[in-house]
């Protein structure tokens, strides 16, 4: 069984025990979360989406806070003597799926 989510603007194809990184999630290390965005569910037979989904929701521990790598931004504008470099970190939470209802 598993189901497809969207949580941050982004979708995920999890399942029970699946460990995954998202976007930052308020809650501390420990507690569990609710993700009530589930776009599809597949149970092995049948894939259900749409109004058929409307209730399911999805349970995930959070295991740890982190950031990702940093990601270097540089603008240049040629024969214009201009440079700009910027780096950004994503903070994000991982998390494991406990259960799916």
């Amino acid at each position: 069984m598993f189901a497809i989510i969207e949580t941050g603007a982004k979708q995920y194809k999890i399942a029970k025990n699946q460990v995954f990184k998202s976007e930052r999630l308020m809650g501390d290390v420990g507690d569990e979360v609710t993700l009530d965005r589930v776009l599809a569910v597949f149970d092995g037979k049948t894939m259900k989406v749409g109004a058929a989904v409307a209730k399911v929701k999805v349970m995930a521990k959070i295991l740890e806070h982190s950031r990702s790598k940093k990601v270097k931004v540089f603008k240049k504008k040629r024969r214009k003597n201009y440079q700009r470099t910027q780096g950004h970190r994503q903070n994000l939470t991982v998390l494991q799926v406990t259960d799916i209802q």
